[in-house]
């Protein structure tokens, strides 16, 4: 089956403008214990894979998937990508993938593992196999990667010139892994309505259009199943949850491309990675970022939609353990100073933030950041919201 990466001229800005999608990974492979049945796959993709993991995950591979892979003849290496997709990181899996003559790239584990060895792959014009370890993201799926510093600060994404090769979402690996990755994941994963209905609720084009409602559906997906799910682990409602944050997600990033992908939540989540360094994942600055974003909207629009649909999350986060403010975070004790860096990181020339439909001064979003659970006020507008204003939100160190 080839890969779903096309090319077509779609209308964007001019009619003759091109757009290239890479749309789906060009297999999926999911089920119940579906990774030794799936090894014969692997095996026509390479005969010499590296597989690119963290430190605890390759301690697994080693006892249960290399097995798997040599019963195939295949030849195995293994390699850590340390703790982030960084430019360090990247150098090294590059020289071990050399140094194996590796024809094949294998990621396993949760978003910056597979964002890593899809670099890795592409960066060598190898194939590659993601095998999430979580349903924390839409990174098995995606043709995106993003890259940090050593110290897990965001400093830029790559677009891919294609999905994976091929998928394989293991219901019973992804049950291993703790449930907070998986409210991480419904976190990520419903931020795509919040930020496509922003960037893109507008389009006439027929993807983008397609691509937007997906996220309406995905939303209700995860609000009306999303409880249940985190209750009963294993259950069909949980892997109907788990589809929709690991799969339907990156549908969604493909059928929209870039510009239907991501606004001011992802731009605030880059902007914590500054400040929080590991103290949370990603899905959980994302959901915090949505909240952001609502909040943006009321107080420079007066948005009475935001208003509801920020009062509808918080409720929400509240019975699946979503972060609804910086505390919640880690993030209690963040100085002036940080926070500012925080919104000016966000704010960036390059930002998806100014996918927004108006403009945002980084005081604006300061403001923001520290009233993400304020009540509903009758009218509420940015000059009655201050940094320091809002002490119940967040104590604000000079």
């Amino acid at each position: 089956m080839p890969n779903q990466s096309f090319t077509q001229t779609l209308s964007t800005q001019t009619s003759s403008s091109l757009l290239t999608l890479a749309i789906a990974p060009a297999k999926v492979i999911r089920g119940a214990s579906v990774l030794e049945s799936a090894a014969a796959e692997i095996a026509s993709l390479g005969s010499r894979p590296l597989i690119v993991a963290g430190d605890r995950t390759l301690t697994i591979t080693q006892a249960s998937l290399s097995p798997i892979l040599e019963k195939q003849q295949l030849h195995v290496a293994q390699a850590s990508y340390g703790a982030d997709c960084c430019e360090a990181s990247l150098k090294s899996l590059r020289k071990a993938a050399k140094d194996h003559t590796a024809d094949l790239i294998i990621g396993v584990g949760g978003g910056k593992a597979l964002d890593t060895a899809k670099l890795v792959a592409h960066q060598l014009q190898l194939p590659v196999v993601t095998i999430p370890t979580s349903a924390a993201t839409c990174a098995a799926w995606s043709a995106l990667s993003n890259v940090y510093s050593e110290s897990g600060a965001f400093l830029y994404d790559v677009s891919l010139s294609r999905c994976p090769d091929l998928l394989i979402l293991d219901y019973d690996l992804i049950q291993t892994a703790p449930q907070h990755t998986l409210v991480a994941g419904i976190g990520d994963a419903i931020a795509k309505w919040y930020e496509a209905s922003v960037s893109s609720g507008h389009s006439q084009q027929t993807l983008t259009i397609a691509a937007v409602q997906q996220a309406r559906v995905l939303r209700d997906i995860l609000l009306q199943k999303s409880t249940t799910a985190l209750q009963e682990p294993g259950s069909e409602v949980w892997r109907e949850v788990v589809d929709a944050t690991v799969l339907m997600a990156g549908v969604i990033g493909g059928l929209g491309g870039a510009q239907c992908r991501t606004v001011a939540a992802h731009a605030v989540h880059n902007g914590l990675t500054h400040v929080a360094g590991h103290s949370s994942i990603h899905g959980e600055k994302v959901a915090y970022g949505i909240l952001v974003q609502l909040r943006l909207e009321e107080m420079v629009q007066g948005n009475q939609l935001a208003t509801s649909a920020r009062q509808q999350l918080l409720k929400f986060y509240a019975e699946i353990g979503l972060p609804k403010k910086l505390s919640d975070l880690g993030l209690g004790n963040i100085t002036l100073a940080e926070l500012q860096t925080a919104a000016e990181v966000a704010l960036v020339p390059t930002s998806d933030i100014h996918r927004l439909p108006f403009k945002v001064a980084v005081e604006q979003l300061m403001a923001a950041m520290v009233s993400t659970t304020a009540p509903v006020e009758s009218r509420d507008t940015v000059n009655r919201v201050s940094v320091r204003g809002v002490s119940d939100e967040v104590e604000v160190q000079e």
